[in-house]
């Protein structure tokens, strides 16, 4: 535990007005650092460790799918959560990656400090980078507390962003196939 971090949350609640020294408070500050440094630990992850070597040798030359992984990431510009899913494809040239290993480098980004389009992006070229495959398409779809809940507040508004790379930003066929399948078409 960061003792520095768990001051600063105790300072944060004293210049909210809050009193950390009464019941329900006394120890929210170790609470809130400890629930901070778990969902910003993509930091302490690097892509060949969530790989871990799993990829295998495979003939397939057809688009592989992992639709609906749930996501949980932080704004960084309110530090506020998005909650969503992604829908992550590939097109292999002669390996595949272990099916977990694409949820774990989704998770792997999105613990820590994001805005949603870069996040997209991230996990397009780390799949890319590892399976050496012809082509990633990236789609997420989320709700951002830091719309829902200040500012605007519009409570079912839904970002989608998406990276297309190699034979999904060339063959509209391709991308066009994605899409149709994370929609359930």
């Amino acid at each position: 535990m960061c003792e520095n971090l768990v001051h600063h949350y105790r300072a944060i609640l004293e210049h909210l007005g809050e009193d950390p020294q009464r019941e329900g408070l006394l120890d929210t500050p170790k609470r809130a650092a400890k629930a901070m440094q778990y969902l910003c630990n993509g930091y302490e992850k690097n892509l060949d460790e969530v790989v871990n070597g799993a990829l295998f040798e495979s003939e397939s030359e057809e688009m592989v799918i992992v639709r609906d992984i749930e996501l949980y990431s932080l704004c960084e510009h309110h530090l506020l959560p998005f909650i969503g899913k992604a829908h992550v494809a590939y097109i292999p040239t002669g390996k595949v990656i272990g099916l977990s290993k694409v949820a774990r480098i989704v998770d792997m980004y999105a613990r820590r400090l994001q805005i949603q389009e870069n996040l997209t992006r991230q996990i397009a070229d780390a799949v890319m980078s590892v399976t050496n495959a012809a082509g990633v398409g990236v789609v997420i779809e989320a709700k951002h507390m830091c719309m829902m809940m200040r500012g605007v507040e519009k409570q079912n508004s839904v970002m989608t962003s998406s990276a297309m790379l190699g034979n999904f930003r060339r063959s509209t066929n391709t991308r066009q196939e994605f899409l149709q399948l994370i929609r359930g078409q």
